[in-house]
């Protein structure tokens, strides 16, 4: 057996933004015909993950109906799946819908050498992120209670600058208390976020941390202010090594996401 044969492997989607109805549309963009492409194609690269991991903002409008749609589509699969809160969604419901023996808002999933770990960064009514004291000791809970496992973390808001000025005023709170935490146990390998709705690749002396697409619209990189682009909706996929080392790619739709409208103020209604 070789070693891509031995590594956990795990598909990350984030930021799918369903609405009330399913033809519905945002900016001019049907945000659930990309997000059921995107899984049609990452499935179709690879038809198996050992997990599915989904960052946040599953919904812009939360409500049942766009929660079982989103539980319909993820259990098709059969595969496990761990979904964590962004500032659009409504917890509870999450927790209420998104309930089954594949299909969870639990936040921590354990496997034979690596476990990942889901924190919730949401501030209830605002876009900004925040790390409550419970989730940090949570997180430092798991890496004592298995510290022999290699770590995966996630997030819904991002703990670096993107270097896009509108987007920071939104990362974290307590960035640093989160990182200083993570510093103190080296097996921690990696911090995945949702949230920036692009790309981003930061390497530490000990880890890395990504941020990854939307499954529907893009924001453009380094813009001072709210601006969105053109390209295609995506998905990040991982191979997770039994020695601890990682790899990682992000995947796009083909082609451009033309049927784009936006104004300045189009897309923030509401938290």
């Amino acid at each position: 057996m070789n070693n891509t044969m031995q590594a956990l492997s795990i598909l990350q989607i984030s930021d799918t933004h369903l609405l009330a109805e399913s033809e519905d549309k945002m900016l001019g963009i049907a945000t659930e015909k990309y997000f059921v492409r995107v899984l049609e194609q990452a499935f179709a690269e690879q038809r198996h993950y050992d997990l599915v991991l989904v960052t946040g903002d599953l919904t812009q409008t939360p409500t049942v109906q766009s929660y079982q749609r989103i539980a319909n589509y993820l259990a098709q699969s059969g595969i496990p799946v761990r979904c964590l809160p962004g500032n659009h969604d409504n917890l509870s419901l999450m927790q209420q819908i998104l309930n089954t023996a594949t299909l969870s808002c639990r936040p921590h999933a354990v496997f034979e050498q690596w476990q990942v770990i889901l924190l919730n960064s949401q501030i209830v009514g605002d876009a900004g992120g925040r790390l409550l004291p419970q989730e940090l000791k949570f997180l430092e809970n798991c890496l004592q209670q298995y510290p022999e496992h290699f770590a995966m973390v996630a997030t819904h808001h991002h703990c670096v600058p993107t270097q896009s000025e509108w987007m920071d005023t939104m990362m974290i709170e307590n960035s640093h208390e989160f990182l200083e935490l993570v510093q103190r146990y080296p097996q921690v390998k990696v911090i995945t976020t949702g949230h920036i709705h692009q790309e981003l690749d930061v390497q530490t002396s000990g880890f890395r941390i990504l941020g990854n697409p939307s499954t529907f619209f893009q924001f453009t990189p380094f813009s001072p202010d709210f601006s969105l682009d053109e390209t295609a909706p995506g998905y990040r996929q991982f191979l997770l090594y039994p020695d601890g080392s990682l790899s990682t790619e992000v995947k796009r739709l083909p082609g451009a996401l033309t049927e784009l409208q936006w104004d300045e103020n189009g897309y923030f209604e509401g938290p």
